[in-house]
């Protein structure tokens, strides 16, 4: 079943090529949305696609590359809305 998850990523996650892992791994995945630097540090997820694929993608989240250090990752399941056409990163 089609879903989108909302996360956002905690820790050493910004200046470390964290968004381009996820970017990778969700398009390997069949996952479209987008990872975003925020102000406070952290790096906020949207990402859609079947169940299965986003529940690979958290687990790649709670790893993150090499360089990072992921200290927590909030995230929630919600209603799929379809609004993306790939994954990009900002």
């Amino acid at each position: 079943m089609l879903k989108r998850m909302k996360a956002i990523i905690y820790g050493r996650v910004q200046g470390v090529g964290f968004r381009r892992f996820v970017q990778i791994n969700a398009m390997r995945l069949g996952i479209k949305g987008y990872a975003k630097n925020l102000d406070d540090g952290t790096v906020e997820v949207i990402a859609e696609g079947y169940e299965e694929a986003l529940d690979k993608l958290l687990d790649y989240l709670r790893q993150g590359p090499p360089l990072s250090k992921v200290e927590k990752v909030d995230y929630e399941i919600e209603e799929y809305k379809g609004e993306f056409d790939s994954f990009e990163t900002y």
